[in-house]
């Protein structure tokens, strides 16, 4: 064990599904990155539109383009102090969010959700992908809770 070198490039993999707890997850992930020191890797899953019939490949090229547009004005919304110095990779993946973030979460130190926010009955609510997140994951998962600013007080 280095001399407390384990902290210096935490890895946190962050969920970020164009809502507002996606958004809080992002905040808080970059907070933590600064505080302690790591990598931030923005991850958002999307799948093609749901038709009747089989999706073609221009529909799928476009529900990846409004996934990536989507996660990069959440990128971009990010107050410019609160980016300097923090490498911030992004990744749009195709896949249900569960599974799609627990794979991205393989190799890292950290997985960041955002809940929906109904209170103690969030697991109810939004529960699946949480819940399925916190089950295969093989890293530690928080998740945001709503009203709580960046600063985690």
């Amino acid at each position: 064990m280095g001399h407390g070198t384990m902290a210096t490039n935490l890895q946190i993999v962050v969920g970020v599904d164009g809502y507002a707890g996606g958004q809080r997850a992002l905040h808080w992930a970059m907070s933590e990155a600064a505080r302690l020191g790591g990598t931030v890797a923005a991850v958002t899953a999307w799948h093609p539109d749901q038709t009747d019939k089989a999706p073609t490949l221009a529909s799928r090229l476009e529900a990846r383009a409004r996934a990536a547009t989507m996660l990069a004005s959440q990128i971009d919304a990010l107050p410019e102090d609160e980016r300097t110095g923090i490498d911030i990779t992004t990744d749009v993946v195709e896949g249900p969010p569960a599974e799609v973030l627990a794979t991205a979460a393989d190799h890292a130190d950290l997985l960041v959700l955002g809940s929906k926010g109904h209170g103690r009955l969030w697991n109810i609510v939004f529960g699946s992908i949480s819940e399925d997140c916190i089950r295969s994951a093989g890293c530690a998962v928080v998740v945001v809770p709503p009203g709580r600013d960046a600063s985690g007080s």
